[in-house]
């Protein structure tokens, strides 16, 4: 109780998020009688960061600016509106599809949202939109990276289950596309709602040459998912790859990005890992204290005793990982939950296990750009300059529109499990 009125109120007085996350830890920890935990407390905050899988993190955000550099990410922007016929709110439309083709990229929402934010905002800012509507949609947009391969928490997933990764790959697809669609629509509805500009004018010949021109530069995304998919490297590695294969692009096939470029591309990005990486090492401290009590145990337990049909165990299931992405970073709530519920979905109510991580996985992307701790809503709000505040405001019809994506996932996922949901 007092940790979460100390939360509010040092939020209300503007104090950095950072410090809040950790001064509402250190509050949790007394409050609960658990000052042992406070002499672990350097050794869990380092253990935050300390992860192969955060590896991935400086390298994608290096890739980022190397693709601004090189005129890669201009490229893919100008494809995607090349892509689009004239419509009302086109660059938001661009947007959204630029961050699908990101997503085939990073796979990390964190990065996507460094990357989106350097590319979109200030060229949509340019035309005429709300610098906050701007930020909104290129935090919605970084939801993707997580929903569709080479998505880190599916990777994460995998590699609890014992699953092929390629398998869960292949069953986030759609998903992945249906919440691609969905967040369209709301962008639509926002474009009439907000009179935003009608964009895309672009005759056939600019659209070719548009195509043209960009065919180098979705080199990378091929790079990326291929070592991916055919298992020549791991998420890190193909991360490094992209990155030299972007360099070699950005310098010899559009001659954009120079040599001595690299000191100011490699601090900036530096200086970007960082402030991010300290943000995701606060947010999984407050997590770590959050889940000494054993919360997803005692959970895990209460839903099996409440659930007596696999859609109610499904819905439930929902309804805990919604709140524990409140609270908890995805990697950590992935390692988490998957151990202890996926055996009782199999189990118990013959839910196909596929299915079950990619429900678990949209949730735990959602926790990123919820409140208190999402890394992910902090993250736009530093790179934008918007406070986290007024984005949650307006990323509220797109979390009513991942909801929708996830109730429909769930139902066709409990009408297909084995014990007749």
């Amino acid at each position: 109780m007092i940790a979460g009125l100390s939360f509010t109120f040092l939020l209300f007085l503007g104090a950095p998020i950072a410090f809040v996350l950790v001064a509402a830890s250190l509050i949790l920890m007394v409050e609960g009688g658990n000052e042992i935990l406070i002499q672990g407390l350097p050794q869990q905050f380092f253990a935050g960061i300390e992860s192969y899988a955060l590896l991935s993190l400086p390298l994608f955000i290096l890739l980022g600016e190397m693709m601004g550099a090189g005129g890669i990410g201009r490229r893919l922007l100008t494809l995607a509106a090349a892509l689009l016929m004239p419509l009302r709110a086109g660059l938001a439309h661009v947007n959204l599809l630029a961050n699908l083709m990101m997503a085939s990229i990073l796979g990390s929402t964190v990065a996507q949202l460094t990357v989106m934010s350097r590319l979109a905002v200030p060229e949509m800012e340019r035309a005429g939109y709300p610098r906050d509507l701007s930020a909104a949609v290129t935090a919605a947009g970084g939801l993707l990276a997580p929903a569709l391969p080479p998505s880190m928490n599916l990777i994460v997933f995998a590699t609890v289950a014992q699953l092929p990764v390629a398998d869960i790959f292949r069953a986030a697809f759609l998903p992945g596309l249906a919440l691609a669609l969905a967040f369209a629509a709301v962008i639509a509805w926002l474009g009439r709602r907000h009179a935003l500009p009608v964009s895309g004018r672009m005759s056939g010949r600019e659209r070719i040459s548009a195509v043209i021109d960009a065919l180098p530069a979705l080199f990378v995304p091929v790079v990326v998912v291929a070592s991916i998919l055919g298992a020549v490297a791991t998420p890190t590695e193909s991360a490094a790859i992209a990155a030299l294969v972007t360099l070699l692009v950005g310098r010899f096939v559009y001659g954009e990005l120079q040599l001595r470029d690299l000191p100011q591309i490699f601090i900036r990005a530096a200086i970007t890992s960082g402030a991010v990486l300290y943000l995701v090492a606060c947010a999984q401290l407050i997590g770590w204290v959050m889940t000494f009590s054993n919360l997803p145990a005692a959970a895990a337990s209460l839903i099996q005793d409440l659930a007596g049909s696999p859609l109610m165990f499904l819905i439930l299931f929902n309804i805990l990982l919604l709140a524990l992405g409140t609270i908890l970073e995805p990697v950590p709530g992935i390692i988490l939950t998957a151990p202890v519920l996926l055996p009782v979905a199999t189990g118990v109510y013959g839910i196909d296990p596929l299915a079950f991580g990619v429900i678990l996985c949209l949730n735990m992307a959602l926790g990123l750009l919820t409140p208190p701790v999402g890394a992910g809503l902090y993250t736009a709000s530093l790179m934008t300059g918007v406070s986290s505040t007024r984005l949650s405001r307006l990323l509220i019809p797109f979390f009513a529109a991942m909801l929708a994506v996830l109730a429909g996932l769930t139902v066709i996922t409990a009408s297909q499990s084995t014990a007749g949901g």
